[in-house]
């Protein structure tokens, strides 16, 4: 009997853990991204003395926004700017950083960051050992929820290597946490259609260029109207990545 009460007690206690996660966004944020240009300089020879630095775009005039309740996710091949979009946009990037970023209308900055109660935090390392990838994520972006509460959420590749199960329950979980008003920014690779269509918004980039932002559900369209459309039914994310990568479908 006093096993069962335990156990009782337990459960409980796992339920109140799994709605705080779930619990709104004290302060909702709006982030807002204008004509975000990114160059660092290249070294051309080596170590040389006598080697030129050139000068390389990394961000090519990126603009956006994302409001609470909304999950964006950025796409684009290997080397395509997506992840030093996402460390910006976190307000963790340095060097020759241009365009305006803004989070409810105000830049980035600690006393921002503590008037809004806005926390980002980028998610998907291996932080825990002993469980699996999906579930190391799973439980990282908890603890996060727990901890802080955050009302804007930065995430690069959250699904990379997990299974397509894995990937659908890590953002569905992403998906709810938007839904409590939470703003939700995440780099991903090659999700799959069922995934892609979770997105409120996808921006997809080429090389540092912005190709498309706008509403997940009407990708495939838009590039439809402009003379773009796969001769077979495909994955939206495998289209656009072609596309990206100058592929003509």
């Amino acid at each position: 009997m006093e096993k069962e009460m335990v156990d009782i007690e337990a459960s409980t206690d796992h339920q109140k853990e799994a709605l705080a996660i779930f619990k709104n966004a004290n302060r909702p944020v709006t982030l807002k991204f204008e004509d975000v240009v990114y160059k660092v300089k290249a070294r051309k020879g080596g170590f040389l003395k006598n080697s030129k630095s050139e000068e390389k775009i990394i961000l090519k005039g990126v603009s956006g926004i994302v409001y609470p309740g909304e999950m964006l996710a950025m796409l684009g091949p290997s080397g395509s700017g997506k992840t030093t979009l996402l460390t910006a946009l976190g307000g963790r990037l340095s060097g020759r950083l241009t365009g305006t970023i803004a989070y409810n209308g105000e830049p980035f900055s600690n006393i921002m960051k503590r008037n809004t109660g806005c926390k980002n935090s980028i998610i998907g390392g291996p932080f825990l050992r002993g469980v699996s990838g999906g579930e190391r994520k799973r439980v990282s972006i908890g603890q996060e929820m727990l901890l802080i509460n955050p009302s804007l959420l930065f995430l690069d590749e959250p699904t990379s290597g997990l299974d397509s199960t894995t990937a659908q329950r890590i953002v569905s979980t992403l998906w709810e946490l938007a839904n409590g008003g939470r703003t939700v920014v995440m780099t991903i690779h090659q999700p799959s259609s069922r995934l892609f269509y979770m997105f409120h918004k996808v921006l997809l980039l080429s090389e540092g260029n912005p190709v498309y932002f706008g509403k997940g559900a009407n990708t495939m369209d838009y590039f439809a109207s402009i003379g773009y459309a796969p001769l077979v039914a495909m994955n939206p994310s495998d289209f656009l990545l072609d596309l990206a990568n100058g592929m003509c479908i």
